[in-house]
Protein backbone atom coordinates (compact mmCIF):
# COMPACT_ATOMS: atom_id res chain seq x y z
CA UNK A 1 0.00 0.00 0.00
CA UNK A 2 1.28 3.45 -0.91
CA UNK A 3 1.74 5.77 2.02
CA UNK A 4 -0.29 8.99 1.68
CA UNK A 5 0.45 12.45 3.06
CA UNK A 6 -1.73 13.22 6.10
CA UNK A 7 -1.65 16.82 7.32
CA UNK A 8 -4.84 16.50 9.40
CA UNK A 9 -2.94 16.18 12.68
CA UNK A 10 -1.30 19.61 12.20
CA UNK A 11 -2.85 22.99 12.94
CA UNK A 12 -1.71 24.91 9.87
CA UNK A 13 -3.11 28.15 11.31
CA UNK A 14 -0.41 28.36 14.00
CA UNK A 15 3.31 28.92 13.40
CA UNK A 16 4.29 25.85 15.45
CA UNK A 17 1.73 23.65 13.68
CA UNK A 18 2.87 24.86 10.26
CA UNK A 19 6.52 24.27 11.18
CA UNK A 20 5.71 20.73 12.35
CA UNK A 21 3.75 20.06 9.16
CA UNK A 22 6.63 21.24 6.99
CA UNK A 23 9.06 19.05 8.94
CA UNK A 24 6.71 16.10 8.47
CA UNK A 25 6.49 16.73 4.70
CA UNK A 26 10.27 16.97 4.39
CA UNK A 27 10.68 13.70 6.27
CA UNK A 28 7.93 12.08 4.18
CA UNK A 29 9.87 12.97 1.02
CA UNK A 30 13.15 11.66 2.56
CA UNK A 31 14.73 14.99 3.47
CA UNK A 32 17.84 14.54 5.60
CA UNK A 33 18.55 15.99 9.05
CA UNK A 34 15.19 17.80 9.28
CA UNK A 35 15.44 20.44 11.99
CA UNK A 36 13.02 23.01 13.39
CA UNK A 37 14.31 26.15 15.10
CA UNK A 38 11.99 28.18 17.33
CA UNK A 39 12.82 31.83 16.70
CA UNK A 40 10.07 33.38 18.82
CA UNK A 41 11.52 36.02 21.13
CA UNK A 42 14.73 36.04 19.02
CA UNK A 43 13.88 37.88 15.79
CA UNK A 44 11.04 39.42 13.82
CA UNK A 45 12.10 37.56 10.65
CA UNK A 46 9.90 34.56 11.44
CA UNK A 47 8.69 32.40 14.31
CA UNK A 48 10.33 29.23 12.98
CA UNK A 49 12.93 28.03 10.53
CA UNK A 50 12.60 24.51 9.19
CA UNK A 51 15.81 23.21 7.65
CA UNK A 52 16.57 20.06 5.67
CA UNK A 53 19.49 18.70 3.70
CA UNK A 54 19.61 16.96 0.35
CA UNK A 55 22.46 15.20 -1.43
CA UNK A 56 21.90 16.62 -4.92
CA UNK A 57 20.61 19.80 -6.50
CA UNK A 58 17.75 17.76 -7.98
CA UNK A 59 16.76 16.60 -4.49
CA UNK A 60 16.92 20.18 -3.15
CA UNK A 61 14.39 21.30 -5.76
CA UNK A 62 12.26 18.18 -5.36
CA UNK A 63 11.93 18.61 -1.57
CA UNK A 64 11.00 22.29 -1.83
CA UNK A 65 8.54 21.64 -4.67
CA UNK A 66 6.91 18.80 -2.73
CA UNK A 67 6.34 20.95 0.36
CA UNK A 68 5.04 23.83 -1.74
CA UNK A 69 2.67 21.55 -3.68
CA UNK A 70 1.29 19.83 -0.57
CA UNK A 71 0.74 23.12 1.29
CA UNK A 72 -0.86 24.64 -1.83
CA UNK A 73 -3.49 21.91 -1.63
CA UNK A 74 -4.49 23.35 1.77
CA UNK A 75 -4.59 26.92 0.44
CA UNK A 76 -1.18 27.97 1.78
CA UNK A 77 1.20 29.65 -0.64
CA UNK A 78 4.66 31.05 0.08
CA UNK A 79 4.82 34.83 0.15
CA UNK A 80 8.35 34.70 -1.23
CA UNK A 81 10.62 32.13 -2.88
CA UNK A 82 14.40 32.23 -3.21
CA UNK A 83 15.57 29.46 -5.50
CA UNK A 84 19.15 28.43 -6.22
CA UNK A 85 20.42 25.05 -7.38
CA UNK A 86 21.84 24.31 -3.93
CA UNK A 87 19.54 26.30 -1.62
CA UNK A 88 15.82 26.94 -1.72
CA UNK A 89 14.00 29.15 0.79
CA UNK A 90 10.21 29.31 0.95
CA UNK A 91 8.79 32.07 3.14
CA UNK A 92 5.39 31.33 4.65
CA UNK A 93 5.44 34.43 6.85
CA UNK A 94 5.72 32.91 10.29
CA UNK A 95 7.75 29.93 9.01
CA UNK A 96 10.66 29.92 6.59
CA UNK A 97 11.73 26.66 4.97
CA UNK A 98 15.38 26.20 3.97
CA UNK A 99 16.41 23.21 1.87
CA UNK A 100 20.17 23.01 1.47
CA UNK A 101 22.56 20.91 -0.54
CA UNK A 102 24.36 19.05 2.27
CA UNK A 103 27.78 20.67 1.78
CA UNK A 104 26.26 24.15 1.64
CA UNK A 105 24.35 23.56 4.87
CA UNK A 106 27.55 22.39 6.51
CA UNK A 107 29.30 25.55 5.29
CA UNK A 108 26.68 28.06 6.46
CA UNK A 109 25.77 26.24 9.68
CA UNK A 110 22.58 28.29 9.97
CA UNK A 111 21.54 26.40 13.11
CA UNK A 112 24.55 27.75 14.99
CA UNK A 113 23.35 31.32 14.39
CA UNK A 114 20.05 30.69 16.17
CA UNK A 115 20.60 27.91 18.68
CA UNK A 116 19.94 28.92 22.27
CA UNK A 117 19.35 26.03 24.61
CA UNK A 118 16.23 24.07 23.78
CA UNK A 119 14.89 26.04 20.79
CA UNK A 120 16.14 23.53 18.21
CA UNK A 121 14.59 20.13 17.57
CA UNK A 122 15.32 17.34 15.17
CA UNK A 123 12.31 15.81 13.45
CA UNK A 124 11.82 12.18 14.39
CA UNK A 125 9.58 10.18 12.08
CA UNK A 126 6.71 8.28 13.70
CA UNK A 127 7.28 5.34 11.33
Amino acid sequence: MIKQVDLTKYDLTTPSGLADAIAYLLDFKKGKDVTTIDLTQKTVIADYFVIASAYSSTAVKSLADFVEDELSKTGLEPIHRDVDAKWVALDYGSVILHVFYKELRDFYQIERLWVDGDNIKKFVSED
